[in-house]
This record gives structure tokens, C-alpha cells and sequence, in this order.
């Protein structure tokens, strides 16, 4: 990856970071970020993100897709249009692009999700819903 793509990068990074900086009870910390070679114009960005108890990452939607793991704990997944689901450590989760949905940790341990975001490179990885 060339200096200028390096830089890019990392700014979409911070995007995805500070999108959440102000969050009560979530940190997000980026993990890799890098272009697809198979997909030109596309990016990955894996980011870790804890979520204290009770904390609630509001309605959002992504340019792109969202793949998630769970790594431990539980949330509780709500994506518009379809009931709420419990995601606990050891399970996984899509969220198609532009898909409104949230996370909420509904329990009095941390969790802790392994994200990564697949999106198209210049746009932002992270939009908040009103």
C-alpha cells in the first residue's frame, strides 16, 4: 500500500473511531485497516469494540457491510425490519450496507464485538440515524 492509500486509510479509520469517541461506554479500537485486492475501490476495516454494561450504540448504518463476532458477552442486535436478537460470545452477525440498526448490551458484564467493516473507499464508514 502506497503512503497516500496508508494515510486514506487511516483516516477512514479514525472515521469509524470517532463516529462512536463520544458514546458513553463504547470504545472502539481499530485493529487493520487495507484495500481489497479482488475488489478495487473497496477498503476493510477491523475494529474491536467494547461495549460496558448498558451501553448502546444508537441507530446507525454503514456505506458498506458489517461482520461481526462476538468475542465476549452478549448483545443484543436490533436491525430495522427484524425482531431483536441476542448475540452471545462465539456467534457471528452480517449487517447489510445502509441497514439501520443498533447494539445494546442489555447485561452487567462487558462485551466485546470484533468488527469488520467492508465498504467503498472515500465515503464514510459510519452514519448516524436521527
Amino acid at each position: 500500500m502506497n503512503t497516500r492509500n496508508w494515510v486514506a486509510g487511516g483516516v477512514l479509520a479514525l472515521v469509524v473511531v470517532t463516529a462512536f469517541a463520544q458514546l458513553p461506554g463504547i470504545t472502539r479500537t481499530p485493529v487493520q485497516e487495507g484495500d481489497l485486492a479482488s475488489a478495487p475501490g473497496r477498503q476493510a476495516i477491523v475494529a474491536r469494540v467494547d461495549f460496558a454494561p448498558g451501553a448502546v450504540v444508537p441507530k446507525h448504518t454503514h456505506a458498506g457491510e458489517e461482520i461481526g463476532y462476538v468475542v465476549e458477552g452478549s448483545i443484543v442486535l436490533i436491525v430495522e425490519g427484524q425482531p431483536p436478537r441476542t448475540v452471545k460470545a462465539g456467534e457471528g452477525f452480517l449487517v447489510p450496507a445502509g441497514t439501520v440498526h443498533e447494539g445494546r448490551n442489555v447485561s452487567s458484564a462487558k462485551a466485546v464485538v470484533l468488527a469488520t467493516y467492508v465498504h467503498e473507499k472515500g465515503k464514510p464508514v459510519t452514519t448516524m440515524v436521527k
